[in-house]
């Protein structure tokens, strides 16, 4: 960045914990949620640059620089840290060792840390109980005799997850009970995992928040999930829930953002149960699917807010700026008779269209979502339906 007349570049003020604008602002991942953060941090006024082990990433398309290399060469980390002034992630499945090797050259934010203990549901799960947040009941499967001992301590139903690596379903099996567990175990290569009981929840919902550098949190309101084949299907917000339980989720986004020291975006998913109580189900140190809508609907969308908390300014409002919204994702079977008519979706009033510009729609792969408004939060959901079902050809 220059003064105005100028030809040297402007100083970024690295004396404090901000970063001004001018400044690059580094991503590990090449995802649509890397994209989403590129256009909200130039719109900021920062530059944007992308690590990722993708080559033509839809992030990589927003990007004033991406670099192409694995996230195990250490020499290609190094010369990229050295390069921007923070970094970030965009999915938490990047080693973890990539963010200590950034740390040692600029601030990573959030810390590479909390990456090394999302990446494990073990860890994960072991994290949440020890900041004092409800958990559904679980045990480890390491090794036979811990699978016996999981079955012991969780006998009804329940579900084996693998501990790495498991998202939208993946490595996820459901068992009636303790005599299925070992076939389940097989299923999943017995790879270390967690048997969880199966929790009779009544809505699923998350909240998206924030934490900046100087300690504010910003909160938004709950997101009601519904899911279709275990990948999320249609969000609305607000959730519409009793105060009591809309407080509840608050002090839970609280004690987790201060308890596990997030500097940056988190996404906590929930267990509504039907006597009122809340269970954490998984964390994303990152802007979530679900938040999505926030985009179009609200004052300060997740992107930004993680670009906000990243260079260490003032995190924004997460007031709604008007009526309810709903966000319905599209994944690639949509375009398995064609190209989606996206004239009619965008003849709809009210409907905004988001594509992350990927090369190649595949089943279940996440190409972009439709955001709605309504007057109340079902209109918003079925007008979000009803223009995604007005893509098909």
């Amino acid at each position: 960045m220059t003064a105005p007349g100028s030809t040297a570049p402007l100083v970024v003020n690295r004396t404090d914990s901000s970063l001004l604008p001018g400044a690059t602002i580094g991503v590990f991942g090449g995802g649509q949620l890397g994209r989403m953060l590129g256009v909200a941090a130039r719109r900021l006024g920062y530059r944007f640059a992308v690590f990722s082990d993708d080559h033509d990433g839809p992030a990589s398309h927003v990007a004033d620089r991406s670099v192409q290399a694995s996230y195990e060469d250490e020499a290609a980390l190094e010369a990229f840290a050295r390069s921007v002034d923070a970094v970030t992630f965009e999915f938490e499945n990047v080693p973890s060792v990539a963010g200590e090797i950034a740390a040692r050259h600029c601030p990573v934010r959030p810390r590479g840390g909390l990456l090394h203990t999302v990446q494990n549901r073990q860890r994960e799960k072991d994290g949440l109980v020890g900041i004092g947040l409800p958990v559904a009941r679980f045990a480890p499967v390491r090794s036979a005799d811990e699978l016996r001992a999981a079955a012991e301590a969780i006998p009804g139903a329940g579900v084996l997850k693998t501990a790495s690596f498991g998202y939208d379903g993946k490595g996820q099996v459901k068992v009636a009970g303790a005599h299925e567990l070992e076939a389940a175990w097989e299923s999943l290569g017995r790879a270390d995992a967690v048997l969880e009981t199966l929790v009779p929840f009544e809505r699923e919902v998350s909240v998206v928040a924030a934490r900046g550098v100087d300690g504010s949190i910003a909160i938004y309101e709950p997101f009601h999930n519904d899911h279709a084949n275990h990948i999320l299907d249609v969000t609305t917000c607000p959730a519409e829930l009793p105060d009591a339980q809309r407080a509840r989720i608050d002090e839970i986004a609280r004690v987790a953002l201060e308890g596990l020291d997030v500097v940056g975006v988190l996404c906590i998913e929930l267990f509504l149960l039907p006597g009122g109580d809340v269970l954490v189900n998984e964390i994303a140190p990152r802007p979530h699917n679900s938040g999505h809508l926030t985009v179009d609907a609200h004052v300060t969308c997740q992107f930004q807010m993680q670009a906000r908390a990243v260079a260490g300014l003032p995190l924004g409002s997460t007031e709604r700026i008007g009526p309810p919204a709903a966000m319905a994702n599209l994944l690639g079977d949509l375009w398995a008779d064609g190209e989606p008519r996206w004239d009619r979706a965008l003849a709809m009033p009210g409907v905004f269209l988001h594509l992350y510009g990927k090369a190649e729609a595949r089943p279940g792969r996440k190409m972009g979502h439709l955001t709605a408004i309504g007057a109340t939060s079902a209109e918003a959901a079925q007008r979000a339906r009803a223009a995604r079902e007005s893509l098909r050809p």
